[in-house]
């Protein structure tokens, strides 16, 4: 599997028991290159039946994997690990064919995404109960068993790595995996599931039923499923919670989000350009923890200034990557359209950029807006674009109250050379995520990814340690051996 060249279906299949199935639908989506806007394949929208079959392939083939030692399942992840770093470089490229991002920003999601596998390695060092003698001749202890049949709901924009968010403790935890990637970039999934396969997964264990709405319905509502984990919009988040969780289901959703950055004056220009810059137009603004607000407090305009020249030297096509469709460049160009008719001002205008991407890919350059106020539209809602909205305060108490306002909490940033500044934000500002000097503050492995508010709904987190709570249900047994023992209020 080392090859660089990307082998691409011209019609997704489903993977149920380790087999390559093709959707009896006739409802079907085209698969298109953002880098070029050519027709990859096409994706069949799955029907509820269908994703019977994969759980019920899953269901029979989760009583063996569950059953076997967790320092043995985790040798089909360490596999895994060696051949995702062995295939890298084929993989960052067939993310940039599905998704559009250049090709370093896709390398970089694949090795994020191999720190989770590397995580899910160290589960029998680190998910294997506890045994205490609690009083004499008395002893409790705990075991971690899986839930069952599990799955996850995740979204175009990063199509290896969030699934890899999800699937190694999931299925090192003993459950058996069924995953609906987004019917945008549905290729990767198929990728990971050979990849898995190679990796000596039992068949059944990992199943990709690729669909829409009708499917992620299906999920919710199926009864053999004990889990959900989603990763996309606010709305739907709110949906598959909601619905999930009626049906007794165990549900993380993490949602959307509009992060606010906040630069004082005492902030390092060049550093702090520099990376407001790469956290605004980073994978070309698609990410839940890009920059979107930066609340620019007192007299700051050195920064401004450094700011929209390295924005205004990025280049679409070369710098940025492309978004993922046309509808979102018209989306993301009818924010930039109307931030004047609603009393803003355009700084850079990223409609008017030259482009270096193939003709017929969905290219749009980096835009500054400057606000008056957090209600303005592109202040408050999400753009999924490569834009920043300026809104300029007098204090951080202001910014702060601003930050704190925002409904979102997945990641918010603070740009200072003062520890007490630092402090300060840090003890206040209401997300989940925060950065010093870091516009987009993804935690490390072990550290877990989730934010609070309405960018996130269910408790736990799914990267870390948390993410071992939400897979598995935990076993207390109490025993007492010793006859004679002293007797006490436990005897």
């Amino acid at each position: 599997m080392a090859s660089s060249t990307i082998a691409i279906e011209k019609t997704v299949p489903n993977i149920i028991c380790g087999v390559e199935v093709i959707s009896d639908s006739a409802r079907r989506l085209a698969v298109t290159s953002p880098t070029t806007g050519e027709t990859l394949a096409e994706v069949p929208m799955s029907t509820a039946a269908e994703l019977d079959q994969a759980v019920a392939a899953a269901a029979k083939a989760q009583v063996g994997w569950g059953a076997t030692p967790l320092k043995d399942r985790v040798q089909v992840l360490f596999k895994m690990k060696t051949l995702l770093e062995a295939n890298v470089d084929r993989l960052a490229e067939l993310v940039t064919a599905e998704n559009g991002k250049t090709i370093p920003e896709s390398m970089g999601s694949i090795l994020r995404a191999i720190e989770c596998v590397e995580f899910a390695c160290s589960l029998p060092q680190i998910a294997s109960g506890s045994v205490l003698e609690v009083s004499r001749g008395v002893e409790c202890k705990e075991h971690k068993y899986p839930l069952g049949v599990v799955a996850g709901i995740t979204p175009f924009n990063f199509p290896l790595m969030v699934p890899l968010w999800m699937v190694p403790t999931a299925i090192g935890m003993g459950n058996a995996f069924v995953l609906k990637p987004s019917e945008q970039t549905p290729l990767s999934a198929i990728e990971l599931a050979k990849i898995m396969k190679e990796a000596g997964l039992p068949d059944g264990v990992f199943s990709v039923v690729n669909g829409d709405r009708e499917i992620v319905e299906a999920i919710c509502d199926h009864p053999t499923i004990r889990a959900v984990a989603f990763v996309g919009s606010t709305k739907v988040a709110k949906l598959v919670y909601g619905r999930g969780t009626a049906s007794g289901k165990r549900v993380r959703a993490l949602g959307g989000a509009k992060n606010h950055l906040i630069v004082v004056p005492d902030a390092d220009p060049e550093m702090t350009a520099s990376n407001v810059v790469a956290s605004a137009t980073g994978c070309a603004g698609q990410r839940c923890m890009a920059a979107s607000v930066l609340l620019a407090v007192g007299d700051v305009d050195h920064i401004l200034d450094l700011v929209r020249e390295k924005m205004a030297a990025l280049v679409p096509g070369r710098d940025i990557g492309g978004v993922i469709s046309q509808a979102a460049v018209e989306r993301i160009s009818g924010y930039v359209a109307r931030t004047a008719e609603n009393g803003g001002k355009v700084i850079l205008d990223g409609r008017e950029a030259a482009c270096e991407g193939p003709e017929g890919g969905y290219y749009v350059g980096a835009s500054i807006m400057e606000v008056n106020g957090p209600d303005h539209e592109a202040a408050c809602e999400e753009i999924f674009g490569p834009t920043l909205t300026i809104l300029r305060v007098k204090t951080l108490d202001e910014a702060l109250d601003i930050e704190n306002a925002n409904p979102y909490g997945n990641a918010s940033a603070i740009y200072t050379s003062s520890g007490l500044v630092a402090q300060t934000f840090s003890r206040r500002a209401s997300a989940g995520m925060l950065g010093v000097n870091i516009g987009v503050p993804v935690p490390r492995e072990p550290f877990p990814f989730g934010g609070w508010n309405d960018s996130s709904f269910g408790s736990g987190d799914l990267t870390g340690p948390p993410a071992i709570e939400f897979w598995s249900k935990t076993k207390k047994i109490t025993t007492k051996w010793t006859a004679g023992a002293s007797s006490n209020w436990m005897s």
